[in-house]
């Protein structure tokens, strides 16, 4: 009898099918045309390559189906007979193979559109348009899903959930990196992982991109993390053109060769991508059905992440800022109710700046629809930090609006010992994935002893088990009681932190400043008690990390605990800074924190702070924070004292964008923040505009963005056309499968001199050596610069292109450099 995929993955070396795309290409599929069409007018030659793939001894086989949805195929009846027949047809090739051992596996590719904040697909709209087509292909029989080709990974996290909501098939996951292991937005393999295993998938990994060799780094770093089985499936080495062909650098018997090294790391699912036929599957099989099988380990690793930022817990205490809580913030309580949301993302970004590495979110007030406001603070917030997020919430509805948008895994603060708190909260943490803060309460209230207080934790890691939920998943806040009415509560809580630590093998958490209320000299108390907590085992505490008493106990703690290596951050943080301790009367602090002047100290008055630490509103610091009210705010205040518009621009908007321009191609930055930049100086420049109003503004150029014939991707091309219009260059968007022809003739009609051209596809950068022959030949002077997932400097030489664009900066570089800097004139 047939074992179930689920049965079999993690406990034998399975091996995936190869290619699909560049093997139609050599059996007749023409540039542009699109492979899944076939399943309907070449049905046999869809039946014959599955079979191929089983008799190779592929275990897995893809349907035809990477990119079929509504997007690309708009006649619903057509894309559900596309879907259901290619998962039909793998079906009828693996009958034909005499394979009943082996599986049809359901293949769903992105959707060519970036989502927003970044781009203009709304998130349930994509799982919607995911949803649609597994549920058509678990009705035809496919036996499990894998989203593959992904360089997004909110978008993952979108077909995830529509696989989990709307089938109930095995769901694999495998995401494209480049060569620094990052995806397109950002995210890198830590925090993917993190996000995918959080989502519960049954396997995941990484495919396309690079051939074998350059999958090693990848692959090592993911088997060191991963709990879960990993998949490779690689390229046949880089793409070239032969004769009108892509042809691949990597025979088969190199392939598989390389492919020992892969299965030599513990990989337990091995495939190939682009350029890999049947016969690479054998030569791969061959060669490594000999290396010993081993099982994935379970790391138990306690981790949090944003799309691009990990924070592991337990390895050193980790710093969560307070301050977006309403609680005693009148201000902030005003931004909520106005939906006027600047100054929350001021105090996020200047808690990042003061030292914290993970933002409490908590936008809880009567009378306001908590649920839709969390989800939009969430998504405002990860567009311009990449901190982790602590979604702070007792509304079950409000919590799983933010976990569905969350882009990573969270921290979830909280579930209590009650019945009915943990009823409505651990399922959405075994949903969505995140960690759990797990308050020391219960139907009988707060125990008063640390005995009481451990009882309840215990009781909350019994039913958190029986969710799925793992120890690791769960941190036990001990719960800081003020010391004003208690004078024993600070001890019970030590107390409490201590045995969660020495008992329970696990993490705890503490809202610090909670010891201190109705206190005078409250920054005193809390950073003391805050030390002693440290020293008690504290993994996690809530703090303001604008204050330096606080972040002076933290630093000094990690010194004298050896976590802070020679001391380093200690001396980088306090070599040049002013005496922290100046004489005076013991314990009197001189803090360095911005608005410190004014006598401010962390709460000694609950909202006497409430400007404290928020960033400057100049031009080019709101620009580079990606704040767009304020960024205009800031021009229009500036245009009316005086300001010269053009110098205006020149001096503070191009510099901005500049910095921020190398952050991102340093690492530092990553792309939502980017974009966020850019449309913060997009909203810059209309009050510059109003100014310079019937003044005479040359452009710095026009440049022609399109995607070549037969892709219907256009991700990186729009981020571009974003960036090279803040630069002040008109840009002249043709879309998505523009031919050749077309690109040509607006290149010659509007007297263009640099032109991009966008592949995401291998099976379309024919189509885009076909457009640069034709436009060679008809305006020879422009210059063109290539990009796409698919593309390497190796091959933009081969087929003609003047430059090879890694990442969207390159190109606006290009542009420099060919158009030349001319001032900034209002491309905006």
């Amino acid at each position: 009898m047939k074992r179930l995929f689920s049965e079999r993955l993690g406990r034998e070396r399975l091996y995936w099918d190869g290619g699909t795309g560049s093997v139609l290409q050599a059996r007749g599929l023409r540039g542009g045309e699109l492979p899944e069409r076939w399943n309907l007018t070449r049905p046999e030659e869809i039946r014959a390559l599955a079979e191929a793939y089983y008799l190779a001894g592929s275990d897995i086989v893809n349907s035809n189906t990477f990119g079929a949805n509504r997007l690309h195929y708009p006649d619903r009846k057509e894309l559900r007979e596309i879907v259901q027949r290619g998962v039909c047809l793998a079906a009828e090739g693996r009958r034909l193979a005499g394979r009943k051992d082996a599986f049809v596996a359901l293949d769903v590719g992105p959707t060519g559109r970036l989502l927003s904040p970044m781009g203009d697909l709304d998130f349930e709209e994509a799982v919607e348009i995911f949803a649609e087509v597994m549920h058509w292909g678990e009705e035809a029989g496919a036996e499990l899903i894998l989203i593959e080709t992904m360089s997004d990974s909110l978008e993952a996290k979108a077909a995830v959930l529509a696989a989990k909501e709307h089938t109930a098939l095995p769901v694999c996951v495998t995401m494209v990196y480049d060569e620094k292991g990052k995806l397109l937005t950002g995210g890198t393999v830590q925090s993917v992982t993190a996000m995918l295993e959080g989502l519960r998938v049954d396997a995941l990994g990484v495919n396309c991109g690079f051939g074998p060799r350059k999958f090693v780094p990848l692959v090592r770093e993911l088997m060191e993390i991963s709990s879960l089985p990993v998949i490779a499936s690689p390229n046949a080495g880089l793409p070239g053109v032969r004769e009108g062909q892509i042809v691949y650098d990597l025979g088969a018997e190199e392939f598989a060769e390389e492919m020992c090294a892969i299965a030599e790391l513990g990989v337990q699912v091995l495939g190939g991508c682009c350029g890999t036929t049947p016969e690479y599957i054998r030569r791969e099989i061959e060669k490594t059905r000999g290396i010993p099988f081993r099982r994935p380990e379970p790391k138990h690793r306690s981790v949090i992440s944003s799309f691009s930022r990990v924070v592991e817990i337990g390895n050193r205490p980790v710093i969560i800022g307070e301050r977006i809580n309403p609680t005693g913030k009148q201000e902030l309580k005003d931004a909520l109710r106005s939906g006027q949301l600047e100054y929350l993302l001021e105090q996020g970004i200047s808690q990042e700046e003061a030292g914290a590495e993970v933002l409490d979110v908590n936008v809880g007030l009567p009378d306001i629809d908590e649920p839709a406001l969390l989800e939009r603070v969430v998504v405002s917030l990860q567009s311009v930090t990449a901190l982790p997020l602590q979604l702070d919430t007792t509304n079950p509805a409000a919590l799983e609006r933010g976990l569905r948008c969350y882009n990573g895994k969270a921290l979830i603060n909280s579930v209590n010992g009650k019945q009915e708190s943990m009823d409505a909260v651990f399922p959405l943490a075994a949903k969505y994935g995140g960690v759990v803060v797990a308050l020391a309460l219960d139907e009988g209230g707060i125990p008063e002893t640390a005995e009481g207080r451990i009882a309840v934790a215990r009781k909350i890691y019994r039913e958190a088990k029986r969710y799925g939920i793992a120890a690791e998943d769960i941190v036990v806040d001990g719960l800081a009681m003020t010391i004003s009415t208690d004078g024993t509560a600070a001890q019970t809580t030590l107390e409490t932190v201590r045995r969660v630590c020495d008992e329970l093998g696990g993490h705890s958490i503490l809202g610090v400043s909670n010891i201190s209320f109705g206190l005078p000299q409250r920054d005193m108390l809390n950073a003391f008690f805050f030390a002693m907590a440290l020293q008690s085992g504290l993994s996690l505490a809530i703090v303001n990390p604008n204050s330096e008493a606080m972040m002076a106990a933290f630093h000094a703690h990690l010194a004298l605990s050896g976590a802070d290596a020679q001391c380093a951050e200690y001396v980088r943080r306090y070599a040049s800074a002013p005496a922290l301790f100046q004489g005076g009367e013991p314990g009197q602090c001189v803090s360095r924190v911005r608005g410190a002047e004014k006598g401010q100290t962390e709460e000694a008055e609950e909202g006497a702070e409430e400007g404290a630490g928020v960033v400057s509103t100049a031009l080019g610091e709101s620009i580079r924070n990606g704040m767009k009210r304020r960024a205009a705010e800031a021009a229009e205040t500036a245009i009316q004292s005086g300001a010269d518009p053009l110098e205006l621009v020149n001096r503070e908007l191009i510099p901005a964008l500049d910095a921020v321009g190398r952050g991102f191609e340093r690492g530092d930055i990553f792309l939502p923040q980017l974009l966020m930049s850019a449309e913060a100086a997009k909203a810059a420049f209309q009050p510059v505009k109003e100014a310079l109003r019937g003044t005479e503004r040359p452009s710095k150029g026009k440049i022609i963005l399109a995607t070549v014939k037969g892709d219907i991707h256009d991700i990186g091309k729009n981020i571009v056309k974003v960036l090279l219009e803040n630069y002040g260059y008109e840009v002249l968007d043709l879309g998505k499968d523009v031919r050749p022809d077309l690109v040509a003739e607006t290149t010659v009609r509007e007297q263009v001199k640099l032109v991009g051209l966008s592949a995401l596809m291998t099976t379309t950068v024919v189509g885009m050596e076909e457009t640069i022959a034709l436009l060679r030949e008809q305006s020879p002077e422009t210059k063109i610069v290539v990009g796409g997932a698919v593309m390497t400097q190796r091959y933009a030489e081969r087929i003609g292109a003047d430059c090879y664009a890694r990442e969207a900066m390159d190109t606006v570089r290009y542009a420099d450099q060919i158009l030349g800097k001319e001032s900034f004139d209002g491309g905006l």
